[in-house]
């Protein structure tokens, strides 16, 4: 608690504000995540029809969201990122309230994929909180943006679990679609606009990426590994529900805990990543990275061979710690090597592609579930992560080879 204070305060107020609409609204968004298939399963008419939208109703959202990101990243630099975070806002209020009412799948996967079209928060915010800190120390702006997104979903899930052990699936919506729109309203009336809509820009150094990494650590290197990483944990997000009450037999909040674990995991070891990270080069932190994959590797093995509810949830605490050091490290590349007045489209760009990665994972763990049982979901995870590792020794060896590697930014 003592560091994520002393982090608010040297961003300043205005990324507080910032850290706390992304916590409270993915918290609120995150109330439903792991509780879809059981609402979609209830509502299917046959078990085709549910294998069907059990991945559209997770598919559906990242397809629009990676279909649109790229221009609202284009116009969030032309018109600024805060008048984008408030349109993406509402944008998960409005669909959040309608899914509530919606009493067949179909209607629901079509909500779906428009609050993903409509929304895209995430990708805003990151370019916002860059303007506002000056693109200062962005490895700490993205981990402890992540942060706020991973205490959001801990907090979530289980008080979507707790709901939804008492209430219809739909008080989850609804209490979802209020939250969002109090938040826009909050972004709209708080949030400062600079001149011409554009934070001004101070210059300074990224903490462990002042060097372009144009040569040493390409962007499309960069976004393939952080797909790869995100496909990997994707594979669970809609068999885990079941495989948690097939394998287990837990209860709903159990469930929901138990998948918060991972979100916990990554709360406190996204600071201590971006710590160890401080000062290092380039070469360094993507060298973490390969270990990282291959720790991630063993992990999931071990979840998904143990028959003890109280060893899986101390792994997938593991895991999530692991995944810390993954995602805002990689983003932290992929940001310094762009220009400031570029940052809401390439941003937008890597969210594009997380969720394109995000969709491959959902589809594969839906289809190797289906065809070879629960069991097989661990398995694919773990070789999924065997690829990340040999994606990520690549882009290792060939950042080691690179002018420039050797100064410390």
């Amino acid at each position: 608690m003592t560091n994520a204070s002393a982090a608010l305060r040297g961003f300043g107020p205005v990324f507080a504000l910032l850290f706390a609409l992304q916590f409270v609204s993915m918290g609120a968004m995150e109330m439903s995540g792991p509780f879809w298939p059981i609402h979609i399963k209830a509502l299917s008419p046959s078990d085709s029809v549910f294998g069907l939208a059990g991945i559209g109703v997770y598919i559906c959202p990242m397809l629009g969201v990676s279909l649109t990101s790229a221009f609202w990243g284009r116009m969030g630099d032309r018109h600024g990122n805060r008048l984008m975070m408030v349109r993406a806002l509402a944008g998960l209020a409005i669909t959040q309230l309608l899914i509530a009412f919606a009493q067949d799948v179909w209607t629901i996967l079509a909500l779906r994929f428009l609050q993903g079209a409509f929304a895209g928060y995430i990708a805003p915010a990151q370019a916002y909180g860059v303007q506002v800190t000056g693109g200062r120390d962005r490895a700490g702006l993205f981990a402890w943006l992540q942060v706020a997104t991973n205490v959001g979903s801990l907090g979530g899930a289980f008080l979507g679990g707790l709901i939804l052990d008492e209430l219809p699936f739909a008080a989850i919506n609804l209490t979802a679609g209020v939250i969002c729109a109090l938040c826009a309203a909050t972004a709209w009336t708080s949030l400062p606009v600079p001149p011409n809509g554009i934070v001004p820009v101070r210059s300074a150094t990224a903490t462990f990426t002042a060097h372009a990494p144009s040569g040493s650590a390409p962007v499309s290197g960069l976004l393939v590994l952080m797909g790869m990483l995100l496909a990997s944990r994707m594979v669970l997000q809609v068999p885990f529900s079941l495989y948690m009450t097939q394998v287990f037999g837990t209860q709903h909040w159990v469930t929901g805990l138990s998948y918060g674990l991972l979100a916990l995991g990554f709360v406190v070891g996204a600071p201590l990543w971006v710590r160890f990270f401080g000062g290092r080069t380039k070469s360094y932190v993507l060298g973490w990275s390969v270990l990282i994959s291959a720790s991630c590797l063993a992990i999931t093995h071990l979840a998904g061979i143990t028959g003890s509810i109280a060893f899986f949830a101390t792994l997938y605490f593991v895991w999530g710690a692991l995944l810390g050091g993954t995602t805002p490290a990689l983003l932290s590349l992929i940001s310094t090597a762009t220009q400031n007045d570029r940052q809401g489209s390439v941003l937008g760009l890597a969210q594009t592609c997380q969720q394109g990665a995000s969709i491959i994972g959902i589809v594969a763990g839906v289809a190797v579930t289906q065809s070879f049982g629960l069991e097989a979901a661990f398995p694919l995870v773990s070789t999924l992560y065997a690829l990340s590792f040999l994606v990520a020794l690549g882009i290792w060896l060939k950042a080691r080879h690179s002018p420039g590697e050797g100064a410390q930014p």
